[in-house]
């Protein structure tokens, strides 16, 4: 009893047997790992079928291969891409879809009895993540590089040449662009306040100007009329 016991533990204990979870982006390639020794035991025969591996061979077989050969493949999209003389038999699926989630089981033959070597695999397929776009914060970007640029080069001009009522626009125009682009209320309204700020000094400016030609005609008109009476030398 005790010799039966035995021969039965030894058996079970050749049985080898795991389970993996692969998860796979939509649209990608996802490989769903299986190795043996094959220093030991040499290149076997082998299956992977989509399902848990059963008593025997493997369900709705994908692909199998014997004595290092590929003899069926089920569809282009199983690839063997690991080193079959090193023992890697693993299952490379190409482009996975949404069909293609659930457990993979693979069975290498190895000689004897109840000696397979088996894993079940669970393949998750997730939808990839959507790419997070930049543009708010580049536009942010540029705008600030665009007014430091354009504040130190109006600096260098005075208020009412042309050349500086160009840059000044322009400025504003660009901030506008950049600040909308971006939605933030607080934004916006700094640049309306900049705005007026501008407005304020072109307004200013232009009146200044007019008061000051008019003191000076008033001035030469009151020289002229002092130099015309006479007895006034």
């Amino acid at each position: 009893m005790r010799g039966l016991e035995y021969f039965l533990l030894s058996l079970l204990t050749q049985v080898s047997s795991g389970t993996v979870k692969v998860t796979g982006l939509l649209g990608s390639n996802v490989t769903l790992p299986c190795t043996y020794d094959t220093q030991t035991h040499g290149i076997l025969s082998f299956c992977w079928g989509h399902g848990k591996v059963p008593r025997s061979k493997c369900s709705n077989t994908v692909l199998s291969s014997q004595d290092g050969a590929v003899d069926f493949r089920e569809s282009h999209r199983y690839q063997l891409s690991g080193r079959l003389i090193d023992g890697d038999v693993s299952l490379t699926i190409l482009n996975i879809q949404w069909s293609d989630a659930g457990v993979y089981g693979c069975r290498v033959e190895i000689p004897g009895w109840f000696n397979d070597y088996k894993v079940d695999t669970y393949l998750d397929v997730e939808k990839a993540p959507e790419e997070q776009l930049i543009t708010e914060d580049l536009a942010f970007t540029t705008a600030g590089t665009q007014e430091t640029l354009t504040t130190s080069t109006s600096t260098n001009e005075e208020v009412g040449d042309p050349k500086f009522e160009r840059i000044m626009f322009a400025t504003v125009k660009e901030e506008f662009k950049a600040f909308m682009s971006v939605g933030n209320i607080g934004r916006v309204a700094a640049l309306l306040f900049l705005t007026v700020i501008i407005i304020l000094v072109f307004i200013f400016r232009r009146e200044l100007l007019p008061r000051r030609t008019l003191e000076h005609l008033d001035t030469s008109a009151a020289e002229n009329i002092y130099e015309s009476v006479p007895g006034c030398a």
